[in-house]
């Protein structure tokens, strides 16, 4: 299910116009990524939390080329699913 088979479930089921759907999804993703850019965990109960892994640079290889090429730090999003969800799935 991608973002927009989303907007139209939430309009089917809940007979909302697709404008009101589409903001009410589009919002909850803001915030979700407005949260994990300031650092903070998002936790949704009975379905998982993302948080942000930091990684370090590292000094690496091109595969193809054999040459070495400098890695530079990044940040990483990752979800933990919930027990409910696992549960749920394993059923």
């Amino acid at each position: 299910m991608n973002k927009s088979e989303l907007i139209k479930k939430l309009s089917e089921e809940n007979n909302i116009p697709l404008d009101e759907a589409a903001l009410v999804v589009n919002t909850f993703v803001g915030s979700v990524k407005d949260s994990l850019f300031n650092g903070d965990r998002v936790e949704i109960r009975g379905f998982g939390s993302f948080k942000i892994k930091g990684y370090g640079g590292y000094v690496g290889r091109n595969p193809k080329s054999g040459e070495v090429v400098e890695v530079k730090p990044k940040q990483l999003p990752f979800f933990r699913a919930g027990k409910e969800l696992k549960d749920f799935l394993n059923t």
